[in-house]
């Protein structure tokens, strides 16, 4: 195996891994902890949603987040036009880099939205909230785990 094509394996690796669990985190979140969520009254809801908000931003899930996008940005850098698993790799990075995409511009404002909430109205907040950010989350996963699936299954030609 030439360097090259080693650089590009480890490269889509790290984006599919990373990617697919970003992927997973957001599905999981979609189907788990907004319905339980919205279960809860809307203040118990902003604020438990203003916790995570917090707790995201940490070294665990910041690795695998920029982590994802970065490799991704190296393989769809690097990826060549005339060979079938480099088109396939190429499409897999544009999925991630999509997803990654959606969460800067649409769930990260919602976010920082929310951080700004006061105990007045929200009721208000939530439902102004709550549907776009799931929405968007719903998005960004799906795109992620196609993402992952199309750079995993480059890596088997």
């Amino acid at each position: 195996m030439t360097t090259p094509d080693f650089l590009d394996t480890v490269a889509t690796t790290t984006a599919a891994v990373c990617t697919g669990a970003v992927g997973g985190v957001s599905v999981a979140f979609s189907a788990m902890v907004i319905p339980a969520l919205n279960a809860r009254p809307a203040g118990e809801a902003v604020t438990a949603m203003q916790r995570i908000n917090v707790l995201a931003v940490r070294p665990p899930f910041m690795v695998l987040f920029f982590g994802g996008a970065a490799a991704s940005v190296v393989v769809a850098a690097t990826a060549g036009a005339s060979e079938p698993h480099s088109l396939m790799r190429l499409a897999g990075a544009v999925l991630s880099l999509a997803s990654f995409g959606v969460t800067v511009a649409v769930n990260v404002p919602l976010n920082n939205a929310l951080a700004r909430a006061s105990d007045v109205g929200f009721t208000d907040t939530w439902r102004a909230f709550e549907r776009p950010w799931a929405r968007a989350n719903s998005v960004r996963g799906v795109l992620a785990l196609a993402g992952a699936t199309v750079l995993a299954g480059s890596l088997g030609w």
